[in-house]
């Protein structure tokens, strides 16, 4: 093969890898009974407050990524860009986001981000309608507002070093006191690159939402590492419907599961419906006369599942850890010592957390075909 030719390869196989990318780049997963499955990223930034890119941008990173509702939450009081950007109408970056849009079966959620010092810390208000009146100088009549305008509220990066120099997450009478006046509903488990025991463990212990988010400010596709198989950070909401009223529902209903490096995060309530929805017994057989059953599973989600062996048989095709790929039918060979039409395959969930160090337990159905 000559140079020219070898470079005309080069050039084909990376537009053709480049193209596979961009089509495989949608996240994926299934619905679970009684809800639809929604991807959310309620925590993003743009050139209107510290980001470094104009609003179309974080539209179309959401389009590509398959989301179904975004929030550009900017910050009310940091304004880096003011200077170049002098901006006094706190909306805008929602407006204008919000009209782009348009064309797209994407939801822009009027938010914004509250930023202080610890405590509060950072909080970012969504389900707003004027991100205006929220920038006040005491902390907490910005809540106070923000709860009078129906806004969902949730603590941002409680873990984050440059406010938490231990990196962990941890209540303050302030927080204690919103939470208990209804003025907090969420806190971030997930944020950016990072993800907090401390924090769940709040969530669980104050019955607060589960939140998880990019709180991106650069460019997705870098940050996260999309072409090495990376994925941003996520909130699936489960929800009656694609709506805001149906959105917003879900996550005071804490119908949230966070989805970070491959990581589930959530209550049991929703963990085990998705990993049940997303893992499908195909098809079960016993190869030939022995006591070995052949089961089928396909992984209908974007996550790779983690299933550890607690079903009290042993495998033929390897150790206790299944390894389900997204998008693929993977075989696992069962010795269950006699023929059976039905046995539970009981594995724990790795990949899932719905409490600091605690899996989930579900058990795979197989119907054998005798």
């Amino acid at each position: 093969m000559n140079r020219f030719n070898f470079s005309l390869l080069l050039v084909f196989s990376g537009c053709f890898w480049t193209a596979t990318y961009a089509q495989n780049r949608a996240i994926e997963f299934p619905d679970i009974p009684g809800y639809r499955t929604l991807k959310c990223d309620f925590h993003i930034h743009s050139v209107f407050s510290d980001g470094s890119v104009w609003p179309d941008i974080r539209v179309q990173e959401a389009v590509k990524d398959g989301l179904d509702a975004i929030s550009l939450t900017e910050h009310l009081e940091y304004q880096p860009h003011g200077a170049d950007l002098p901006h006094p109408d706190r909306n805008r970056s929602y407006q204008i986001a919000k009209e782009l849009a348009k064309p797209y079966d994407l939801l822009v959620i009027h938010g914004a981000e509250i930023t202080r010092r610890l405590p509060p810390g950072h909080s970012n208000a969504i389900f707003i309608r004027d991100a205006n009146k929220l920038n006040v100088k005491d902390s907490v009549e910005a809540f106070r507002e923000a709860n009078r305008q129906g806004a969902f509220v949730f603590w941002n990066h409680p873990s984050w070093i440059a406010q938490q120099t231990n990196g962990v997450a941890t209540l303050t009478d302030l927080h204690k006191m919103l939470i208990d006046e209804g003025l907090l509903h969420g806190i971030e488990a997930v944020n950016d690159l990072t993800y907090s025991d401390e924090a769940l463990q709040i969530a669980l212990d104050r019955n607060l939402t589960i939140m998880g988010t990019s709180d991106i400010h650069g460019l997705v596709d870098w940050q996260f590492r999309l072409d090495m198989g990376g994925h941003r950070p996520i909130n699936l909401v489960f929800a009656t419907d694609k709506s805001e009223e149906a959105i917003k529902e879900a996550m005071f209903a804490h119908r949230t599961i966070a989805w970070f490096d491959n990581l589930l995060v959530g209550r049991e309530d929703v963990l085990i419906p998705l990993v049940k929805a997303s893992l499908l017994v195909r098809k079960a057989s016993y190869l030939g006369p022995s006591s070995v059953a052949r089961v089928e599973i396909e992984n209908v989600s974007d996550a790779t599942f983690l299933l550890k062996n607690h079903s009290g048989f042993t495998l033929h095709n390897g150790a206790d850890i299944i390894t389900l790929a997204p998008h693929e039918t993977t075989t696992v060979d069962v010795k269950t010592l006699e023929q059976l039409t039905y046995f539970p395959l009981s594995v724990e969930v790795l990949n899932a957390v719905s409490a600091p160090n605690v899996h989930p337990m579900l058990a795979l159905e197989i119907n054998v075909d005798l």
